[in-house]
Formats: structure tokens, sequence, C-alpha cells
């Protein structure tokens, strides 16, 4: 199954767009306080999770310890669609991003260092959760441009696959224009990022 989301949007203040191999699921029930085992029935189903990232806004806001916001609220991407846990093992998942059809990265679900039901554990630590939330599971070692020091740019098609899931396909749009007079007069653009930083 594949599923192609529309054109996502480049924001105005950014020159590095990226993408994040993710997997995150959704609540079927909610509670506080949880521990793995109650945890682990709550869990409705996994879906591939396209966190897609600023970095060089991310990176500017976090050293002016401001952010992550703009870096980060402007564009997510879920699907293809959602597999109940009866249907996947969590721990085997393969997965791969690809970028106008050239795989830049791959990765697997079993080196990760906590179960999705221990992570929504943690969640519910002092504080409630509902069901139909979705929890992001992190990216996978290697699966962004960030850590391959490569970018993505307008006219691009991301395609992010997990084995068994499918493959959740974005095209990415082109750069806004910035609008005369808005947001902070002093900003003039963030210093490019690499992999290095």
């Amino acid at each position: 199954m594949s599923k192609t989301a529309g054109q996502g949007p480049w924001p105005s203040y950014t020159e590095q767009l990226d993408f994040e191999l993710e997997l995150g699921f959704f609540t079927s029930g909610g509670g506080v306080d949880l521990t793995p085992e109650k945890a682990a029935s709550k869990i409705a189903g996994v879906t591939i999770f396209n966190d897609v990232s600023a970095r060089d806004i991310q990176m500017f806001e976090m050293g002016l310890t401001l952010g992550p916001s703009k870096g980060k609220d402007f564009c997510t991407a879920m699907g293809p669609c959602v597999l109940t846990m009866d249907e996947v093992d969590e721990w085997s998942i393969e997965m791969t991003a690809r970028v106008n059809g050239e795989t830049w990265a791959t990765g697997t679900t079993a080196n990760r260092q906590f179960s999705f039901a221990e992570v929504l554990a943690w969640a519910s630590l002092d504080e409630p959760v509902h069901a139909g939330e979705f929890f992001a599971l992190g990216t996978v070692g290697g699966g962004c441009g960030l850590e391959l020091d490569r970018w993505i740019k307008p006219g691009d098609v991301v395609e992010l696959e997990a084995a068994g899931v499918g493959v959740l396909r974005n095209p990415v749009g082109a750069r806004r224009a910035a609008h005369r007079g808005a947001g902070v007069p002093s900003f003039t653009g963030a210093p490019r990022v690499n992999s290095s930083h």
C-alpha cells in the first residue's frame, strides 16, 4: 500500500528542509501512571511518521533556547495505513527512505531501547494520556538528511517505507515567499547546519 500526500509546505524562513524516517502509534485507550503491561493493551496500531523539520531554524532556535518551535511546527505526514499490533513485530520492521527513487537511508526497529508499551508508560507518568493520541518513536539511525548531510529541495519526492505498513510518499512543494514586514525585523536568516554539528 502507498499513499501520496499533497505537496508539503516549504516555509519562507528555512533553506534546509529535512525528512525524518520514523514510526509512531495511536492509542486506543488512556490512563495515567500506566505500567508497560497495561500500556500494551492501549496501543491501537502503528504507522509511518514523517516529522518534517526546518533544520537551520531548529538549530538556530535551540541555540537561543527558543524552541524547537518554527523548526518543527509546520508540517507532518502519516500513513499510508495503520496496522494493529498483532499485524507487526515491533522489533523487526525494516525501513527505507528514498528521495526521487534513490535510497538515502535504511534502518530497522530492532535496535530500539524501549518497546512501544514502555514509551506509552513513560508518557503516562504523572500525566494522563487519552484515546486517539499519537506518539512518535524517534528517527531510525541515519534516517534523516541532517545525519547524512544531504538536503531535499523543491520538486523532490520523499518516500518513507516500512515493511508491512507500506510507503508514505510526499512531494516537496516550492518555498513560500517571505511576507514583507512579517516576523521579527532583525531575523535575516539562520546559519546553515551540517551533520558535524
